[in-house]
């Protein structure tokens, strides 16, 4: 049976991810993960905030696991990308599109209101640039432009899931990975 304080991080998670920090209230926490109130401010004192950083860096540290594995286990970086985003547009569709990124709903909702929220997604989403930037120079690329065609892939993945999620569609998943991809071959070349 897993323990009340990981059902409690697990259910935040999902919901935080899904229906941002305001849409998302400590009831339907509590509920969800079969929890009591008071089992919430027992494991997270600071109430709802300290829940959804927790959540943020948690998803954060399960997406870099996703990130690493399906790259390093590609034949060459350029598949592994192409397979991530092929993945991530399979995932939209499979889920229809309501489960994009859980760290890019937070940040665009919180970036200009909450300092310590916008601080943990700017952490994670450092996390993602330096591994698949330490992946890029690992297959040959120096490491500035390593870590600006990380930056690009992480922002066209984003706006890719914003633009997907928005028309129901995959056409700008696929064509970001497929962008993505050239601008690693080119730089590889």
């Amino acid at each position: 049976m897993v323990a009340t304080k990981e059902r409690i991080l697990h259910t935040s998670t999902e919901l935080f991810g899904r229906q941002g920090f305001a849409g998302t209230g400590m009831n339907q926490i509590v509920a969800e993960a079969h929890a009591a109130l008071g089992s919430i401010y027992h494991f997270f004192p600071g109430g709802k905030e300290q829940l959804c950083e927790e959540a943020i860096r948690t998803s954060g540290q399960i997406y870099l696991h996703l990130i690493e594995a399906v790259i390093d286990t590609a034949p060459d970086v350029t598949e592994g990308v192409r397979d991530f985003f092929t993945g991530a547009g399979a995932h939209l569709v499979a889920t229809d599109y309501a489960d994009a990124c859980p760290i890019a709903t937070i940040a665009l909702e919180v970036a200009s209101t909450n300092d310590e929220l916008r601080r943990a997604t700017a952490d994670v989403f450092e996390l993602w640039v330096a591994a698949a930037s330490d992946r890029l120079e690992t297959a040959g690329i120096p490491p500035h432009t390593a870590r600006e065609l990380s930056l690009f892939a992480l922002a066209a993945l984003e706006g890719a899931f914003v633009l997907s999620q928005a028309s129901r569609s995959i056409e700008a998943i696929e064509a970001a990975g497929t962008n993505v991809v050239a601008c690693i071959r080119a730089a590889l070349s």
